[in-house]
C-alpha cells in the first residue's frame, strides 16, 4: 500500500518533501508536526487578524485568502492554505493540514489529519488520524472513527496483506474524488481507492 495509489499530488505542493508518495500514507500523520513546523516558519508563522470568537493557538498559519468564521478553534501545530473556507463552530485540533479549497465546515473536527486540495469536509463531520484525497467530499454527519473499541492497534487490510500500523489511533484513507454519503460511519483502519462512493447510512467495515 503506497500514497500514489490513492493521490495525485504535484511536486510543486509545499508538503510534497514531507509525504513520500512510496510511502504508506498512513505513516505520513506522525510527520504532519515536523512539517508544519517548517513551514510556518518559513512563511513567518504568520496568524492575521482573527474575528473576535476565534480562539487560535500557537504554531498555526493562515493564509490571508481563508475565509473565517465569527467563532472556530484552531490548535496548532496547523496550516491553512489558500483558499480555504472555515465555517463557524469548526474545531481544527492539532497536527492538521488543510489545503489549497479546502472547506471546513460548521460543527465539524479534525485531528491528527491531512487534507489535500479541494476537499469538503462541510456538515458535522469527524475526521481523526486520516489522509483525505484531493476532491473528496463528506456528506453531513460522517465520522471517519480512529479508536478500535477494544482500543487494540489499528490493522489495515489492503491487497490481501494484514498491515499493523503500529498505532492504536488510525481513521482512514480516502482516495481522490471519493464520495461519503450522508451519516456514514467509516470504521478505524479503512481503505477506499479512488473515486470511492459509499451510500448513505453504511457502516464501513475495513
Amino acid at each position: 500500500m503506497i500514497a500514489r495509489e490513492f493521490f495525485d499530488i504535484e511536486a510543486s505542493w509545499r508538503f510534497f518533501k514531507y509525504f513520500p508518495l512510496d510511502e504508506n500514507p498512513g505513516f505520513w500523520l506522525k510527520n504532519i508536526n515536523f512539517a508544519v513546523a517548517e513551514e510556518s516558519a518559513k512563511m513567518g508563522n504568520a496568524k492575521r487578524n482573527m474575528p473576535l470568537g476565534c480562539h487560535v493557538g500557537d504554531n498555526v498559519f493562515i493564509h490571508e485568502s481563508v475565509q473565517l468564521p465569527p467563532v472556530c478553534v484552531i490548535d496548532g501545530p496547523a496550516y491553512i492554505d489558500e483558499g480555504a473556507v472555515i465555517r463557524p463552530f469548526a474545531y481544527i485540533r492539532q497536527n492538521v493540514i488543510v489545503g489549497q479549497n479546502c472547506l471546513v465546515g460548521n460543527s465539524c473536527e479534525l485531528k491528527n489529519s491531512i487534507l489535500l486540495k479541494n476537499v469538503q469536509v462541510p456538515h458535522f463531520n469527524y475526521v481523526g488520524d486520516s489522509v483525505l484525497g484531493n476532491f473528496v467530499h463528506l456528506g453531513a454527519g460522517v465520522i471517519l472513527a480512529n479508536l478500535r473499541l477494544d482500543k487494540k492497534e489499528v490493522v489495515v487490510h489492503c491487497h490481501g496483506d494484514r498491515i499493523p500500523m503500529g498505532v492504536n489511533k488510525f481513521g482512514a484513507i480516502i482516495g481522490d474524488h471519493s464520495e461519503i454519503a450522508c451519516n456514514t460511519v467509516i470504521n478505524p483502519g479503512t481503505i477506499l481507492p479512488k473515486h470511492s462512493m459509499i451510500f448513505s447510512g453504511s457502516l464501513r467495515k475495513n
